[in-house]
This record gives C-alpha cells, sequence and structure tokens, in this order.
C-alpha cells in the first residue's frame, strides 16, 4: 500500500463509500414504485416491465462471487472506480431508454456494476481502514445499505410525481461522478496479492449455478414451485454450484476461495447474518404493500410512515459502531434479533384499520434491532478473516446474502399466495356480493400478512442459538485456522 493505515483520511474515504454503497441499492428499491408509470410510457405489460427489477437483481447475484478475484487482479480501487463509473453512465443510458426492450439492457448492465460495489467497499473496509476503526465504518457502510430501500421508495414517489421517471436515474448521475473523483483521490491503490491464473471454469459455472438459481427462486411464486421450469432450473442450478465448488476447493488460484468458510466464527456468522436477512424483506416487502393496497395510502405517504423507522436506524448505527469495542457484540446481537422478533410479532397483530402510529412504532422497533444485530454479527466474522483474504470473504458474504435474499421474497410471496387462498375460503368470499367482496379480500389480505410475518419471526428467533457459539474462547481456533488460509492463498 502506497499510503499507511493512520494517514488515510477516514471520512472522506467513507463519504466514497456510502455513497457508492448508497446508490448500488437504491437501484433496487427505486424501481419498484414505476413499474406502472413505465407500463403505461412504454405500452408493456407487467411479466415485461417487471424484468427492469428482476433483471437488475439477477445481475448483482451472478457478478458478487467474481469481484474478490478482480479486486486483487485489478486492485480494489480501481474495480471500485469502474464500478462506480459503469453505475453511472448505465443510470445515464436508462434515463434516456428508447423503449422496454433497451431499459432492461441497461438495467442488466446496471445490475452487474451494482453487484460489484457491495463487496469491493466492504473490502475497502477491512483493507484500507484502521483495525480499531473498522467496526464504526462497517456501521457506516451498513447504514448506507439499509437507508436506501427505506428513503427509495419515497424518494421515487417524489420525483414520479414531481418530475417524470428519468429522474430515477438522472439523479444518481452528479452522486456517481462525486464518488468517483472522491475514491480517485483519497483511496489508496494497493495490491496484497496478485492472482497467477484466471479460473475460466469457475467463472462459467458460477455464473450459470447464480443465474439458473436466482431466476427459479424469482419466478417460482408464478410458475408454482413443482412445475417443471422452476425444478428443472433447481436442478440445473444445484448441479453446476456442486461443480463450482469442487472446483474452487482444488484448484491453487480459485476465482472464489471458499475456504474462508473453514473460519468457524465467519461461517456461523453469515448463518446468523443470512437469517436476519430473510426476516428483514418481510417488512421491507409486506408493509408497503399491506399500506398502499388495504390502507389505500400513497406511494409518498407510505414513504412518509416508514421514515420515522428509517430516522431511528440512521441515529442508532453509528452509536452501535462506538458501543461494539465497549460491549460484548454478542450481547448486542442477541438483543438486536429479540427486538426485531418483538417488531415482527407486533407486526404479525394488525387488522384492516390499525393506526399509523402502531405501524410507525413497531417498525421502529425493528429497525432498532436491525442496528443492533446486522453490524455486529457482520463485523464479527470479516475480522476473523486476514487482510489478504477479505475480497474473498466479502464476495462470499454477499453472495450467500443475496441468493438468500432472493429467496425470501419468492417464500414470502409464495407463502402469502397460499395463506390468501386458504382465509379467502374460510371467509366464504365466493358467495359474497360486490361491496362485501373488497371488505373480505382486505380482511383475508391482513391475515395473511399476519401469518407471514409469524413465521418471519421464527425464522429470525432461529438465529438466536448460533449467537452463542461465538464466544471468545475459540480464539485460538480461529488464528489456527486462518494460518493455514494463509499459506493456501499465497
Amino acid at each position: 500500500m502506497q499510503k499507511k493505515e493512520s494517514n488515510i483520511p477516514f471520512w472522506p474515504v467513507m463519504t466514497a463509500i456510502f455513497f457508492g454503497s448508497f446508490l448500488a441499492i437504491l437501484g433496487i428499491s427505486t424501481i419498484s414504485v414505476a413499474i406502472p408509470v413505465l407500463m403505461e410510457q412504454f405500452h408493456a405489460g407487467l411479466s415485461t416491465v417487471q424484468w427492469t427489477m428482476t433483471g437488475f437483481m439477477l445481475a448483482t447475484g451472478v457478478v458478487a462471487p467474481v469481484t474478490g478475484y478482480l479486486g486483487e487482479r485489478f486492485s480494489t480501487k480501481y474495480l471500485f472506480m469502474v464500478a462506480l463509473i459503469g453505475f453511472t453512465l448505465m443510470s445515464l443510458l436508462c434515463a434516456f431508454a428508447w423503449n422496454v426492450e433497451s431499459l432492461i439492457v441497461f438495467r442488466i448492465m446496471q445490475g452487474i456494476f451494482s453487484g460489484i460495489v457491495m463487496p469491493v467497499t466492504m473490502t475497502i473496509i477491512y483493507q484500507v481502514i484502521p483495525r480499531d476503526k473498522q467496526p464504526f465504518a462497517l456501521s457506516v457502510w451498513t447504514l448506507s445499505t439499509m437507508l436506501a430501500p427505506a428513503f427509495g421508495p419515497t424518494l421515487a414517489g417524489w420525483l414520479i410525481e414531481a418530475f417524470t421517471w428519468k429522474w430515477l436515474f438522472l439523479m444518481n448521475v452528479p452522486f456517481g461522478i462525486a464518488s468517483v473523483l472522491v475514491a480517485w483521490r483519497l483511496i489508496p491503490y494497493y495490491k496484497l496479492r496478485t492472482p497467477k491464473t484466471f479460473d475460466l471454469l469457475g467463472l462459467l459455472t458460477v455464473i450459470l449455478s447464480s443465474g439458473s438459481l436466482l431466476v427459479a427462486i424469482s419466478e417460482a411464486h408464478i410458475w408454482g414451485w413443482s412445475s417443471w421450469r422452476t425444478l428443472s432450473l433447481f436442478a440445473f442450478g444445484m448441479a453446476m454450484l456442486g461443480i463450482f465448488i469442487r472446483r474452487e476447493l482444488s484448484v491453487p488460484e480459485p476465482l472464489l476461495n471458499l475456504k474462508v468458510l473453514a473460519n468457524r466464527k465467519f461461517t456461523i456468522s453469515l448463518i446468523v447474518a443470512v437469517v436476519i436477512t430473510i426476516s428483514l424483506y418481510s417488512g421491507v416487502y409486506l408493509t408497503p404493500v399491506f399500506l398502499q393496497n388495504i390502507q389505500q395510502a400513497s406511494a409518498l405517504d407510505t414513504g412518509l410512515i416508514l421514515l420515522p423507522a428509517s430516522l431511528a436506524m440512521a441515529v442508532s448505527m453509528p452509536i452501535i459502531g462506538k458501543l461494539y469495542v465497549r460491549v460484548a457484540p454478542q450481547w448486542l446481537i442477541a438483543s438486536g434479533i429479540s427486538l426485531i422478533a418483538i417488531g415482527t410479532l407486533a407486526m404479525g397483530r394488525l387488522d384492516v384499520n390499525i393506526s399509523h402510529g402502531y405501524i410507525m412504532l413497531w417498525m421502529m422497533v425493528r429497525n432498532i434491532g436491525i442496528s443492533l444485530s446486522i453490524m455486529p454479527i457482520t463485523n464479527l466474522g470479516m475480522e476473523a478473516i486476514p487482510k489478504e483474504l477479505s475480497g474473498h470473504a466479502s464476495s462470499v458474504n454477499n453472495w450467500i446474502r443475496q441468493v438468500f435474499g432472493s429467496f425470501s421474497i419468492a417464500l414470502f410471496t409464495s407463502l402469502l399466495a397460499s395463506r390468501m387462498t386458504l382465509h379467502t375460503e374460510a371467509l366464504g368470499l365466493d358467495g359474497a356480493v360486490e361491496a362485501q367482496r373488497k371488505l373480505l379480500e382486505a380482511e383475508a389480505f391482513t391475515m395473511s400478512s399476519n401469518d407471514v410475518y409469524i413465521v418471519a419471526m421464527l425464522i429470525v428467533l432461529a438465529g438466536l442459538p448460533f449467537v452463542w457459539m461465538l464466544n471468545e474462547g475459540k480464539r485460538r481456533k480461529t488464528s489456527q485456522t486462518n494460518k493455514r488460509l494463509k499459506q493456501s492463498s499465497l
């Protein structure tokens, strides 16, 4: 490295990381509000326009496993800058798309660059920021990834109402340019190691496995979980994944060093993070739908109702970053999971006429729980990995969480649909007149949402036993594992 860690300006570097991560996640959350507008603008059906969102998410999941290798080959700084430039350029092209097909292509390209940004920014934290500042730096990074989906729908609703859908993409341009300039000036150039060979077979198998599994997961609620398309894609994806794993564990220069999973603390922390991520998506997915479809709130009003929860996260996240070095992380994580479970249980007791104040309160409780748990569990795992392998660990972390994030949306969508069918039959919707039908449909949806929230609560509670497996008494074993990992990476 050309600069010593102590001489690296913390806030300018974190500003570039914050805006880069924020923009990457914002690209997912803003487009959902614009889908009805895009359908009208391009005279296209929902099944076509939804690929502006699905294609983006698939691209982010497919590219995540290769970022560790690319960072080693070309330097993490240059990879971050290229990803930001590409994301900004694709945002500009999306704004001037001439038909829905061109918009989908540009969104997929934008998703590729977005998928690079997330693991690369995490890698920079663990390779550039001094160790004593890493917990606080990660809290800032996590804040950016949580605020984007929280503020995205509100911002998108306002931009569409005040201007046009094009501004969903044009707003990325100045922030993208500023982030590139800050990264160029202040993030040091460094290469901890350079891989000697390129694993082409590993690249092909990971693209095929990630793509197949993510498409199957994303479309299963439409095709049916037992349909031949879903099952065949799952089978093909799992076969390719098996080949990829076997390949990466056997070659001397793997595309993605899966041996980081041999680190006990990293693997356990990843399991807990995945459980939290799955539960997190229940609130992100269900609450806006309930507010808009059942309580007839506008997109802007929905964002304002959820704003206090976002502000609670914004205030608490940096505080948690400071508490991390003073309080045992296991207690922070356990407290956070407990708050998420309590908030999710409360959200599982909705009725059609529930007050907005009730939703504000318990979404705030959930978000504070997320702040307490997600940063400490991520940092516990990442700090257990040698700096030389942090790029691969970051790629593994983001890849697995991306896949399970997509899985959680598909799971909750399918569960919601099946419970809707059950509650609709129980309420006797078939024999109802039109006036009663709408009320009964709203009641059935609310009851189904409550069922999904209860499942989400049980899922997050499943992570609690793993938290207490992250005890400090295992440090010696972790150190021995890291020595073997370092030797295998040389």
